[in-house]
């Protein structure tokens, strides 16, 4: 099943579920380009993971961390699928990052390995766009990774029946492949990470954990469509705007 958030053709947020080309809430159904799609989640918090594919660490110049590398977006980096963000004016360098991200379905703290996967309503798609110049220059990356719009979202949250193990996980600007990998490529895996983050902090329902990026990052441009397709979840589209520095 795809669970989807939407604004139907009289502004009012629904809850439902999706297809290649509808979208429902209960017994109405509406074509897809019919409704605006919305984050298919609220989380309170992003947790994401650097690192987590040997191939970017190398392409980094950094090796792959002995635990998992942590760091936070906020809500405020939350995007929309099919929506143009804007980005911070006046960079050398901001980058995407093409991401498997896993929906909490419940409170949890202190989950145990084994146990993990029965907190997690599903996948979905992110791009953790990353602002280079700043990243590169700090220890928290809170200029780098936290900015308005820093993690576009979406388009669906796949229950975790419909996406494989080894699922593919293709990131494309302009319709030119940039990144190519599958998630059984990840050095820690959904279990180990829920396991290690919940030991520090309470996860709430409709938070995301973003499980690193494969190898093959670069810089956006203004004017960019950028489509970050997952195996069994869909296809996250949105377009970028970089305004002119004063």
């Amino acid at each position: 099943m795809h669970l989807v958030r939407f604004s139907d053709p009289s502004g009012t947020i629904r809850q439902g579920t999706a297809t290649e080309d509808t979208v429902a809430f209960g017994d109405q159904q509406y074509a897809r380009d019919d409704v605006d799609l919305l984050p298919p989640c609220e989380p309170t918090k992003l947790i994401c993971v650097g690192r987590n594919y040997a191939d970017h660490a190398a392409e980094r110049d950094s090796a792959v961390p002995d635990r998992p590398l942590l760091f936070l977006k906020p809500p405020n980096a939350v995007a929309a699928p099919e929506s143009t963000v804007t980005l911070p004016a006046g960079k050398e360098r901001i980058d995407w990052e093409a991401e498997f991200a896993v929906v909490i379905d419940e409170q949890c703290r202190n989950v145990a390995a084994d146990d993990a996967l029965d907190v997690v309503r599903g996948y979905t798609c992110l791009n953790d766009i990353s602002n280079r110049d700043d990243q590169d220059r700090e220890q928290n990356w809170v200029r780098g990774k936290a900015f308005d719009n820093a993690a576009p979202l979406g388009p669906v949250v796949a229950t975790p029946d419909e996406v494989p193990d080894d699922a593919s996980i293709e990131l494309r600007v302009n319709g030119e492949v940039k990144q190519a990998s599958a998630i059984d490529q990840f050095y820690f895996s959904v279990s180990e990470l829920i396991a290690e983050i919940t030991e520090y902090m309470t996860l709430e329902p409709g938070d995301v954990i973003s499980t690193g990026t494969p190898a093959g990052v670069g810089a956006l441009s203004d004017g960019d469509h950028v489509e970050v397709e997952i195996e069994g979840i869909g296809t996250l589209e949105h377009d970028v705007a970089i305004p002119d520095s004063d």
